[in-house]
């Protein structure tokens, strides 16, 4: 496999647009390395690097946004399709991806690394394969929310249904539920909350810095009602997921 010192180098000896990148670098590089694959025009940049100050974050999205590329993350496991591509470290070595990940109707997207691929193999060990699986990663800032990447699974044939992780604190899941309403999604959707003790403490924060909870709105019983009034199932437990998914599917189907 040959080893390049920039970007530049790299497309000019493959001779033609490189699609993706993976940027892992140290948190003080990565803007940089970020910038240099955008002007590369690499259109799908996957940020794993975690702790990345939150100015960089915002010039990355920015400067993401002005050349017309997508950044998943940061603090994110990536993105896989089963039996296709993989960018990231999600699910871990592909041999151990394969247990959890199979080819399937549902998309997966989720704040948590590690939830995606807990999510997925739920659905997986109930013949429920996985369309696409995103970690969009769990920072204040990140390059695609939940809304952002809806019109992508709308757009894609394979996908049936939709499953979500979400968590206390920021506004995604009122921006989700708004998208789905606007647009009347043809995808049935069921989110998981995490941390729905966190209501009864105000002021800690769960999990990942993007759960902070600054107002009512943030709270996971404000987030449950506004999802569940977009028609989005929340469900109690994980386990329940496969079973409520599959028969909203069903039930969109017979309609």
């Amino acid at each position: 496999m040959p080893v390049f010192d920039t970007v530049e180098q790299a497309v000019a000896h493959h001779e033609a647009p490189i699609d993706g990148a993976v940027v892992t670098v140290p948190p003080a590089f990565c803007r940089d390395a970020v910038f240099e694959a955008i002007e590369s025009n690499i259109k799908l940049v996957v940020i794993v690097t975690e702790r990345i100050p939150r100015r960089d974050v915002a010039e990355m999205v920015e400067l993401a946004a002005l050349r017309g590329a997508r950044i998943i993350g940061p603090n994110c496991l990536g993105i896989i399709v089963p039996d296709v591509v993989k960018m990231g470290g999600i699910g871990g070595p592909a041999r151990d991806a394969a247990k959890a990940y199979a080819p399937g109707p549902i998309g997966v997207i989720s704040r948590s690394g590690g939830m995606t691929t807990e999510m997925s193999s739920t659905l997986t060990a109930a013949g429920l394969g996985q369309s696409t699986a995103v970690s969009i990663g769990g920072d204040a800032i990140i390059g695609s929310t939940y809304a952002e990447l809806m019109p992508l699974f709308e757009a894609d044939e394979e996908t049936e249904g939709i499953v979500i992780y979400t968590e206390p604190g920021g506004r995604m899941e009122a921006q989700l539920a708004q998208w789905v309403s606007d647009n009347q999604s043809r995808l049935p959707m069921v989110a998981f909350m995490a941390g729905r003790f966190m209501d009864e403490m105000p002021g800690m924060s769960f999990g990942h810095a993007g759960t902070i909870v600054e107002g009512r709105e943030d709270t996971a019983a404000e987030k449950i009602a506004r999802l569940e009034e977009a028609g989005i199932t929340v469900a109690e437990e994980i386990s329940e997921i496969p079973e409520l998914i599959g028969a909203k599917i069903a039930e969109r189907s017979a309609a």
